[in-house]
């Protein structure tokens, strides 16, 4: 199975899939680094991957896009309204995504993100977890608590990443945060294959 891992971050929806072949796309070269650490042997382009997508969505057998999630989140938005953080508007890259997979995708997709601090512009085929999924295939529903507690998911090693001997500009718990739990990713691709 071809699949197109898009804003793949550090691989968290990645970690458990097993006999496949993997191009990720990730556009910050540290992250990307780290990535290819953990999944040597997948292709790994760094690079804008909305534009990837648009250019190479025929080329796979499944896609997972998991667009960023900062400008949707409700916890950016509350920061923003306390003054820890900037307000900004939300990008609607994501929109944009599941628009042009439902309507061109030849083949089974999902785009993954948090659930939003404003109403959904396209309603979520399912809700597992934190996250909302957009896909042209059923997800049934199932308990997904990420199977990490909020906490847990700041430590440098969660049995999903070991960060510790990494070096990077980046927050390390906020890396992780920032990934799908494994058992999520494993689940859909399950759904799929």
């Amino acid at each position: 199975m071809r699949i197109l891992n898009l804003y793949s971050g550090l691989g968290g929806n990645r970690k458990l899939w097993k006999n496949v072949d993997v191009t990720a796309v990730e556009y910050d070269e540290e992250i990307a680094r780290i990535y290819h650490f953990y999944f040597p042997d997948d292709e790994l382009i760094i690079g804008d991957a909305h534009s990837y997508l648009e250019n190479n969505f025929k080329n796979f057998d499944f896609i997972w896009s998991s667009p960023p999630c900062q400008s949707h989140s409700k916890i950016r938005m509350m920061a923003s309204k306390s003054g820890s953080y900037n307000a900004i508007m939300p990008d609607m890259n994501l929109w944009a995504e599941i628009i042009f997979l439902k309507h061109y995708s030849g083949c089974p997709y999902v785009v993954e993100n948090v659930k939003p601090y404003y109403e959904p512009l396209v309603l979520p085929t399912q809700i597992l977890g934190r996250h909302y999924f957009w896909s042209n295939f059923e997800i049934p529903n199932k308990d997904m608590n990420d199977g990490l507690s909020h906490n847990d998911r700041g430590k440098h090693n969660l049995g999903v990443f070991d960060l510790r001997e990494f070096k990077t500009k980046k927050r390390k718990d906020q890396l992780i945060r920032n990934s799908v739990d494994p058992l999520i990713g494993e689940y859909i691709l399950k759904l799929v294959s």
